[in-house]
C-alpha cells in the first residue's frame, strides 16, 4: 500500500478517535506549513497546504499531521534533495505533532477575540520525536477560527544531517510558521 494510502487511513482512524470524545472539536484539512532553512547564501523555503489538524476546545488536546512529500518548493531540484537526502520522505513519510494547548479554557472559542498560549507536546520529525514547546495564537472572528504559530528546530535534534558542501548554505536552525483555519466539527 502506497505511504499515501497509509497516512490518510492512519489520519481517518485518528480524527474517529479523536472526535469520539466529548466536546467541542475543530479541524482543518488544508492547514498551511511553511520552513524557511535558507541563509544569505541561498533561499531555502517549502511550503505544504495540505496538513491535517484537529483541536479539542475543551481539553485543548491538538494534533498535526503532514505528508513530507507535499512540501513544495521554488525550485525542483530542491524538493527532489529536501526528500531524497534530508527528510527522506520515502522512509519517513509524515510528521506529525501531538499536544496541549496550556490553559485551554482562556481561550474563548466562540467569543472574538485574539488569545495568545503555549503548545507543549511530541513534535516528531524524521522518524525522531522530541518535547517542544512553541507559541501558539487563536483567533476568533465571524470568519471562523484562525490558529498560528512561529517556531524553531534544530536539524541536528532530528538526525537531519547536512553535507559539508552545502553546509553554509542550509540554516542549521529552520524557521516554521503553521497557519490553519479551522472549522468546527458538527455530530
Amino acid at each position: 500500500m502506497k505511504a499515501s494510502k497509509i497516512f490518510l487511513l492512519s489520519m481517518a482512524l485518528n480524527l474517529i478517535a479523536f472526535f469520539s470524545a466529548s466536546g467541542q472539536k475543530y479541524f482543518s484539512k488544508n492547514a498551511t506549513i511553511q520552513f524557511n532553512g535558507g541563509t544569505s547564501l541561498e533561499k531555502i523555503e517549502g511550503v505544504s497546504s495540505t496538513a491535517n489538524t484537529v483541536v479539542d476546545a475543551a481539553t485543548g488536546q491538538i494534533e498535526f499531521a503532514v505528508l513530507v512529500n507535499g512540501f513544495r518548493f521554488e525550485k525542483a531540484l530542491m524538493e527532489e534533495h529536501f526528500n531524497e537526502n534530508y527528510l527522506e520522505s520515502t522512509k519517513y513519510p509524515k510528521s506529525t505533532f501531538k499536544g496541549q494547548i496550556e490553559n485551554p479554557s482562556a481561550i474563548q472559542w466562540t467569543k472574538p477575540g485574539t488569545y495568545k498560549t503555549q503548545i507543549k507536546g511530541k513534535l516528531t520529525l524524521h522518524g525522531v520525536t522530541k518535547d517542544i514547546s512553541v507559541p501558539g495564537e487563536f483567533t476568533v472572528s465571524a470568519a471562523g477560527i484562525q490558529g498560528k504559530s512561529n517556531f524553531k528546530v534544530k536539524c541536528e535534534d532530528y538526525g537531519i544531517k547536512i553535507p559539508s558542501l552545502v553546509r553554509d548554505k542550509i540554516a542549521q536552525e529552520i524557521n516554521i510558521s503553521v497557519n490553519s483555519n479551522y472549522q468546527a466539527f458538527n455530530k
